[in-house]
């Protein structure tokens, strides 16, 4: 590809790239391990929320991967932090979520309620009014594997109310797994803000709230970060809207042909999603640490 924006990374490049930068996000085991030798900063960053940092660390060691909690930044985590820290929220939280996400919220003193199933009763004027906690005064919602209509119903109440909060993890609208692909979490948020009439602010990828979540508590300088993913639309959006440098692995949904036909566009929202950057996998990094 021509310009400076996505280039294929050399041997000889990836030694001057990682001595660039101070941070970089998640790859193969040996490399992060030995990123972390090399005296770099690693930070894991996503969006799924149905597990815990601690739930996340302990995946993460049986991979093989040296990760400590504080290193975890996932938007179970990050949807607590941005009630607690940003809208200083005074009140209880209807959840549209999972267990990690109530206790993740639980953890900075954040009571909430609505995890689990909520069953259709009665009729529909019963539905329209629904019983209400009155200590509510936010929504936030993330992937919930009960998800039904009666919370539906139940969150476009709430948010109908004078000055309730609304909060989304992120818009995935689609989460790719071995073998096929589900339904994302961006799809269950997408109805409750058409039933509600109102947007929802996100705090997961590619908002830049992820990362300020993680330079608040270590000081990071975006100039001296490289952000590593295989999604362009969330991992190298979020390094573009936050000034970081960005390496696409190809070992995801994305591809170097879809960097060029953002990059060929002329629309400057789809520039954002083309990477500085690009490898077939993260172990060709190995080479550059080893050396």
């Amino acid at each position: 590809m021509s310009g400076s924006k996505c280039a294929r990374l050399s041997a000889a490049l990836a030694k001057q790239v990682l001595d660039s930068v101070d941070s970089a996000v998640p790859g193969a085991p040996q490399v992060i391990n030995l990123l972390k030798e090399n005296g770099k900063k690693v930070f894991f960053v996503t969006n799924n929320s149905t597990k815990t940092r601690k739930m996340y660390v302990d995946k993460l060691s049986v991979l093989g991967f040296n990760a400590k909690e504080d290193e975890v930044f996932g938007t179970a985590y990050c949807s607590a932090m941005y009630l607690k820290t940003v809208c200083k929220l005074e009140g209880k939280v209807y959840l549209i979520g999972s267990n990690a996400m109530r206790e993740e919220m639980e953890a900075v003193g954040l009571q909430q309620t609505g995890v689990g199933p909520d069953h259709v009763l009665g009729k529909q004027t019963d539905w329209a009014n629904v019983p209400l906690d009155p200590e509510v005064k936010a929504v936030v919602v993330g992937f919930d594997e009960h998800f039904s209509y009666m919370k539906l119903n139940r969150a476009m109440q709430y948010l109908t109310q004078p000055g309730c909060l609304f909060v989304g993890t992120n818009r995935d609208t689609r989460l790719p797994l071995e073998g096929g692909q589900i339904a994302g979490m961006g799809c269950l948020l997408q109805a409750v803000e058409t039933a509600a009439q109102r947007q929802a602010q996100t705090v997961g990828k590619p908002n830049h709230f992820m990362f300020d979540c993680v330079a608040s508590q270590f000081g990071v300088d975006p100039d001296r970060c490289l952000m590593v993913g295989d999604r362009l639309d969330t991992d190298i959006m979020l390094g573009s809207n936050c000034g970081l440098k960005t390496l696409l692995t190809l070992t995801g949904v994305s591809t170097v042909a879809d960097a060029e036909a953002h990059q060929k566009s002329g629309c400057a929202e789809r520039q954002g999603m083309v990477p500085d950057y690009y490898v077939e996998s993260i172990a060709e990094l190995l080479p550059a640490l080893q050396g």
